[in-house]
């Protein structure tokens, strides 16, 4: 069977081609892909600003947001059936190595894989998608195919505030850098635990979804001095639960400033690459508890769950900004390249 693929063979070079499909392995699944997010680290990697995406091995297929059915599964699956509805992890762990076993993250496997990162693990840019049994997620039937490739980018926000034995609750008064996916996912998982919820976002148009979505207060911090807001805010406190997920610098030198005495630092956005200059001694004098966020594991079920039980409360499909078909990949990444105010979650349809 012969299906269009996206392959990524260099900066900014994305091709659809006509490929063959490999046959199936007894631990794999065949999906036939339906929907597929493109994140910013597909775009950086199309820039050539990150060397996340491993076109330098060969060209890869992107795309680690997506959800499909289930067209055909290996002689040893068991555990889904064809018709069913699946998404699938980006970081995958190979379950043998020294860390593997000594139960670490699937960012620390010596052989870890990367779904749409590299040519060894295809990912969702494509009429079709072969991934293993063991990194394979069922979805709800009455979900729609947009929501279930929510799940990977809505799991990064909820295990930032959950995940390495994090957590919230509605004593908690919670600020997070950065109104994109990732932080909006953050607001969603603080808001359904009855948090406070202060955003710090300088684009009206993303402020304005944090406040549809249950922020308490959006800040832009092109406007005050944010420090000095926040302790307004905060009766002096400042917040007890700190999420930075926007990677920007200055977003980054701000965390310690507004972080109160205790408080949780969460830090999800990503600045590899970069030396931010921060006041560090404030870290020691409020006894920060400071944690980073990359890759989830274990948590694509609970996310699920998580998703299931709050979607009537919150509307997950707000944050895609905008949808084209697969043969129009061009101009979906056009739109995440160049108008990336505007553009939250650009969704592909096939």
């Amino acid at each position: 069977m012969k299906a269009k693929i996206a392959f990524l063979h260099k900066p900014n070079d994305l091709r659809i081609e006509e490929v063959e499909v490999p046959k199936l392995r007894p631990d794999q699944i065949l999906v036939k892909v339906k929907a597929c997010g493109i994140c910013g680290s597909d775009v950086e990697c199309y820039e050539g600003k990150s060397k996340e995406g491993r076109y330098d091995i060969a060209p890869y297929t992107p795309g680690h947001e997506w959800a499909g059915q289930i067209v055909e599964i290996g002689s040893k699956v068991s555990t889904f059936n064809v018709g069913d509805k699946a998404t699938g992890d980006c970081v995958l762990d190979c379950g043998y190595c020294r860390n593997c076993k000594d139960g670490k993250m699937p960012s620390a496997c010596e052989n870890m894989r990367e779904t749409g990162f590299r040519p060894d693990s295809p990912g969702g840019m494509g009429e079709y998608l072969i991934i293993e049994e063991r990194y394979t997620h069922k979805l709800p039937d009455k979900w729609s195919y947009e929501e279930g490739a929510l799940v990977e980018p809505f799991s990064v926000g909820y295990f930032g505030i959950w995940g390495n034995g994090g957590y919230v609750d509605a004593s908690d008064t919670v600020i997070i850098f950065g109104a994109g996916p990732i932080g909006l996912s953050a607001l969603i998982v603080a808001k359904a635990a009855r948090a406070k919820v202060i955003t710090i976002e300088p684009f009206k148009n993303r402020s304005d979804l944090a406040l549809k979505l249950g922020a308490d207060e959006v800040i832009d911090p092109t406007t005050c001095n944010l420090k000095d807001k926040i302790l307004n805010l905060t009766d002096n406190l400042g917040g007890n639960v700190v999420v930075e997920a926007s990677g920007n610098d200055n977003a980054i030198a701000s965390v310690f400033d507004v972080a109160g005495h205790s408080a949780r630092v969460r830090l999800i956005g990503h600045s590899v690459g970069r030396n931010v200059p921060v006041e560090i001694g404030l870290t020691i004098w409020k006894t920060l508890a400071i944690t980073g966020s990359g890759g989830v594991k274990n948590f694509m079920p609970r996310t699920i769950r998580f998703m299931e039980r709050v979607r009537n409360e919150f509307d997950f499909k707000a944050l895609i900004s905008d949808r084209y078909p697969f043969k129009e990949i061009d101009k979906a990444f056009d739109k995440a390249i160049n108008d990336k105010k505007n553009a939250f979650k650009v969704m592909l349809k096939f």
